[in-house]
């Protein structure tokens, strides 16, 4: 378990998070979402231990950050950064994703068996022997997760992950996620793109100006048209032509595409 207990931090003497309390259990699959300068990242860094508190305390499988080392946290705590060029160095993709598994005392048949799979997974196979940085920012965005994914760690954080990503790349990657989650890992984006977090059905943490606006089930927070204003959120857009269409009281539980498409379908035939 993650557990946030009033999390105080600065930048500069500008305060970014603001006694934000929050327990993310194991197994749990998380969306921190809010508007640009809410505190996401900042709030996500303080869980594998690059930022530390400057008031309150978080903790991750019981033990403080404030007494461990990212080193030790990283092997339960697995980060993929906005800008995959943060954390990209080596000269080809499969040295990039090997690295941390070689780093951990791996051996060479798990590591090549494992890198192969993850390569393969994220459709960077034909990459193996070529430098990320020749690579598109999609490319070394999957790049980057995939070095992180690599290890299996316990508690997954992605970063914007769908940045780059065409419409095929993100449904790879959903179903991705879903998996690893339904496998007991926990997953935590954190993402502006809310089409995509409807696809995938989180608990939604909303942060607003360093503290936490509202959390709860994804259905429940979209719904609320006064939340989603005050964090500069867009409404996702099946739930916009539904309204369109003249169902203002459209249920949010049926928002993903598939089941909203026969709700659709006759509606356009009756406006027809």
């Amino acid at each position: 378990m993650i557990e946030v207990k009033g999390l105080h931090f600065s930048y500069d003497r500008k305060e970014v998070l603001n006694n934000v309390d929050l327990k993310i259990h194991d197994g749990e699959f998380i969306a921190v979402m809010g508007e640009n300068g809410a505190g996401k990242t900042t709030l996500v860094k303080h869980f594998n231990g690059l930022l530390k508190p400057d008031k309150g305390e978080v903790l991750v499988d019981g033990k403080s950050t404030k007494d461990s080392t990212v080193a030790s946290i990283s092997r339960n705590v697995g980060l993929v950064f906005q800008n995959p060029d943060h954390q990209l160095f080596s000269e080809t993709v499969f040295q990039e994703v090997s690295f941390s598994m070689r780093n951990f005392g791996y051996s060479e048949e798990t590591i090549t068996k494992r890198v192969n799979f993850i390569l393969e997974t994220l459709d960077l196979s034909s990459y193996a022997d070529t430098s990320p940085f020749m690579l598109s920012g999609g490319e070394r965005k999957r790049v980057a997760l995939a070095s992180v994914l690599v290890s299996d760690p316990k508690h997954i954080i992605l970063d914007e992950p769908t940045i780059g990503q065409d419409y095929h790349q993100k449904d790879k990657l959903r179903n991705f996620i879903v998996q690893m989650n339904s496998q007991g890992r926990t997953v935590i984006i954190v993402t502006h793109d809310i089409e995509f977090v409807v696809d995938c059905k989180p608990r939604v943490v909303l942060l607003s100006k360093g503290s936490v606006l509202a959390d709860g089930c994804y259905d429940s927070i979209f719904s609320n048209k006064d939340l989603i204003d005050k964090a500069s959120l867009m409404s996702p857009q099946i739930s916009l032509l539904m309204a369109s269409l003249g169902d203002l009281n459209f249920d949010p539980k049926i928002m993903d595409l598939y089941q909203a498409k026969t709700v659709l379908e006759g509606k356009l035939k009756n406006c027809l």
